[in-house]
């Protein structure tokens, strides 16, 4: 689990010390934060006038395999007992390299289980196990 970002207040204050002539290891010393952080700070507080923390966490890679969508969602209407490894391959063949457990996970987001269909019906005359 990630820590809670330091709040936008005791980022402000920390800049406007080092604004008003404090050293950044002297201001982050009077606040009780890391020098690093008041350094980050006063370098984003200068690039973008902000010092207001990105969101944190988040999916930030499923866009690359949300956008075969329409290839994998054919093949497996085409051949519903399809297997991830052979999903895998033909995304392959189309120049996109993912894992098992990305396809896993795009099913998963879709609420979509790929169910094996029996390869030889049950013997109705003789028990097999």
């Amino acid at each position: 689990m990630m820590g809670k970002p330091l709040s936008v207040d005791l980022r402000d204050r920390v800049v406007a010390t080092v604004s008003g002539g404090m050293s950044r290891r002297q201001a982050a010393s009077r606040f009780g934060v890391s020098t690093s952080s008041a350094i980050r700070w006063t370098s984003l507080s200068r690039r973008t006038g902000d010092v207001r923390p990105k969101r944190q966490g988040g999916d930030k890679r499923s866009a690359r395999i949300e956008a075969c969508a329409p290839v994998i969602l054919g093949a497996v209407e085409d051949k519903p007992d399809t297997t991830l490894v052979e999903l895998q391959r033909l995304l392959s063949e189309h120049g996109v390299t993912v894992a098992v457990s990305t396809l896993w996970r795009f099913f998963a987001r879709r609420k979509i289980t790929l169910k094996k269909s029996p390869r030889m019906p049950r013997s109705r005359t003789v028990p097999t196990s």
